[in-house]
């Protein structure tokens, strides 16, 4: 579906494997003690590249900027994401810093995440090819938080050279480990962001509000449209003062890793397809909820046709303010 003569995305951030214990008990016990898990793989992981992937499974060209070591892990990532289709010419390879790695211990909806940075947190503005900028449809930025120190201080001025030559753009910050929640330089990317895709508590932190109809009147102010992951509620659109609630029928995961990657992929092929915020929101909580199937960000991202058909069953509808202050 590529127009432009180009890339339908490029996604901008993190890459690195994860390696994925999963169980019913993952906690571990100190003590040397050994404990028995149900399985431990590694797999395709970072939020930038589980993104790419999951829009690569959707139909779209996809061009990944991230950073990685000159290590096993660094070309187990290259192979991995090459084979699902995704571009990896512009993944910068240090030789100076290891690639970064992620355990995640997951049981089911929930999990707990061990990084190590590594050469993600190398990643700067320079490293993004502006040949990449003036031929995508869209740009798309994970972890801003990861990259706060290398890739914030360019990234509202790279976002507008997106936005000038013709791209929507969109934004998901993920969690910050450091717990300051933005700067000065965020707000700037704000103001060149389509779209900012937040979990309930990351909008909430980001914003430093106590509800969610506040965090939300905050960030619109702040310039992108909302489409905020409410999990097993579905996502919260807001465009302007018009509020759209989108939500499907419950799924039972296997392990939600990735899913909230996935549900950006979706969300931003819903609207390369020409679909309303609300209804790309839909097919975002479709995508994401046939994600979770199985374990790993990617194992079971699906095609457009799987999605559109589970996205079908959503109920998207307007709400009210009133109705947003839990």
């Amino acid at each position: 579906m590529t127009e432009r003569g180009g890339t339908d995305l490029v996604v901008v951030g993190d890459c690195n494997p994860d390696v994925l214990v999963l169980g019913d008990d993952v906690t571990p016990s100190f003590g040397q003690q050994e404990k028995l898990v149900d399985g431990i793989w590694m797999v395709i992981g970072g939020s930038a590249a589980i993104t790419a992937v999951a829009a690569a499974r959707l139909g779209l060209s996809v061009q990944l900027v991230a950073a990685a070591g000159a290590d096993p892990a660094g070309d187990f990532l290259l192979g991995e994401l090459s084979r699902e289709g995704v571009g990896t010419a512009a993944v910068a390879v240090r030789d100076d810093v290891p690639t970064g790695m992620t355990v995640a211990l997951s049981r089911g909806a929930d999990r707990a995440i061990l990084t190590a940075l590594g050469a993600v947190a190398s990643l700067t503005t320079q490293d993004v090819p502006a040949a990449l900028l003036t031929r995508a449809r869209h740009v798309h930025i994970s972890s801003y938080f990861l990259l706060e120190h290398s890739l914030g201080p360019g990234l509202a001025a790279m976002l507008a050279a997106a936005r000038a030559a013709g791209a929507t753009t969109s934004l998901d910050t993920n969690w910050d480990p450091a717990g300051k929640w933005g700067d000065d330089h965020l707000y700037a990317s704000l103001a060149q962001t389509d779209v900012l895709l937040p979990n309930e508590t990351e909008a909430l932190r980001i914003a430093g509000e106590p509800t969610l109809l506040a965090a939300a009147q905050a960030l619109t102010a702040a310039g992108p449209r909302l489409a905020v992951k409410l999990g097993e509620r579905g996502a919260l659109c807001a465009d302007g003062p018009v509020w759209h609630r989108a939500a499907l029928p419950p799924v039972t995961p296997v392990d939600a890793t990735g899913a909230g990657d996935c549900f950006n992929a979706g969300l931003i092929a819903g609207l390369l397809h020409g679909l309303a915020l609300p209804d790309a929101a839909a097919l975002g909580c479709a995508v994401g909820a046939l994600s979770t199937r199985a374990a790993g960000g990617t194992a079971s991202c699906p095609d457009l046709a799987s999605a559109l058909a589970l996205a079908r069953t959503a109920t998207v509808r307007r709400v009210s303010a009133g109705m947003l202050s839990w």
